[in-house]
């Protein structure tokens, strides 16, 4: 098994049935990353996938892959609606792209494919090469370079006004979106500080012991705050916790070890 979830093993084998049935002699491989992959995945998690294909991605049939994912979607069960992941050539993998290309990309909860640099980012990359689960196809650490320290500090802090913008977008936030934003800057400050990638219940947990103590409360309330995401994304945080979670979004923008 790949994973402790039957059901979800038995969707990714009909998703690796399926690439292959489209791919052909074209498929490199299809691997698990994401929370699966760092070992701290549960329910609510999302199966993040990657597949690699030889050639570029515009040379795929892109309406059988659509097709695919049609298919996929409609299974019935939990899981279906919980895939969300990237084609990708195999060399444009091999490598950090600073230019973030953009890749096929399916989202969670979406049933065809768009172009996105959603899984394009050396985050994606070392948590592959590291700890990619093999759905079929060669060890990850044949398909990517390594991906040093330097360069996911770098990405960190690059992305970091992207996550500040997201913060200050609109007057509300979701009960989704509010602790989310919360556990992903501790990610990003946690990679910034030790050049690797982890989850986000070990970045909080970091974070509630590293930075300043005023924000365990709302670290340890973002972690609590984990289960029915499709629930919370419907209702409204409360004003305290979006003012002090863009408190945090300030304090995280210009933190320093």
């Amino acid at each position: 098994m790949w994973t402790r979830f039957r059901e979800l093993d038995e969707v990714l084998r009909q998703l690796v049935t399926g690439v292959r049935e489209v791919l052909g002699g074209n498929l490199v491989g299809v691997y698990l990353q994401g929370s699966f992959a760092v070992g701290d995945a549960d329910v609510w998690s999302d199966a993040d996938f990657i597949v690699v294909t030889r050639t570029p991605l515009e040379d795929l049939d892109r309406p059988a892959l659509d097709a695919l994912h049609h298919r996929l979607f409609a299974l019935p069960g939990h899981w279906p609606k919980h895939l969300e992941g990237s084609y990708i050539d195999r060399e444009l993998l091999r490598r950090s792209d600073s230019a973030r290309t953009k890749l096929l990309f399916l989202c969670h909860g979406s049933q065809e494919l768009a172009w996105d640099d959603h899984c394009n980012t050396g985050y994606v990359r070392w948590v592959l090469r590291e700890h990619g689960i093999a759905l079929t196809g060669p060890p990850t650490a044949e398909l990517v370079d390594p991906v040093t320290a330097d360069i996911l500090r770098e990405e960190g802090w690059a992305r970091l006004p992207e996550w500040v913008g997201w913060a200050f977008e609109s007057a509300e936030m979701s009960r989704w979106k509010q602790p989310f934003l919360v556990l992903t800057l501790c990610r990003i400050l946690h990679t910034i500080e030790t050049g690797t990638v982890v989850s986000k219940r070990v970045a909080g947990e970091w974070s509630m012991a590293t930075l300043e103590l005023e924000w365990g409360p709302l670290i340890q309330r973002a972690l609590d705050d984990r289960p029915n995401p499709k629930e919370r994304v419907r209702q409204r945080a409360s004003p305290a916790d979006v003012e002090q979670t863009r408190a945090f979004v300030r304090y995280a923008s210009s933190w320093r070890s």
